[in-house]
């Protein structure tokens, strides 16, 4: 059975600013085939609230499955490893 291709991204999407390492994670997701469940955080207490929750200092925060990747570089070695 192939495996499903599903991940949530929780990203920074703020009025002044969007992140640029979240948009290229959702972009190596999608090349990938990925069905994403994209968590836009839209203020700062969003994003507060994740990095508390997660235990990071950065966004975004990439799951795969149960794997957890923190930032978008991580993503990108782990998707060069499927």
């Amino acid at each position: 059975m192939a495996e499903e291709k599903r991940a949530t991204l929780y990203r920074m999407v703020l009025p002044d600013h969007v992140c640029p390492f979240g948009v290229r994670a959702r972009e190596l997701l999608l090349e990938r085939g990925y069905d994403i469940d994209d968590q836009v955080l839209r203020t700062r207490d969003d994003v507060e609230a994740v990095k508390a929750r997660f235990g990071v200092a950065t966004t975004p925060v990439i799951f795969v499955g149960e794997t957890r990747f923190d930032g978008a570089d991580a993503l990108q070695r782990a998707l060069a490893d499927r």
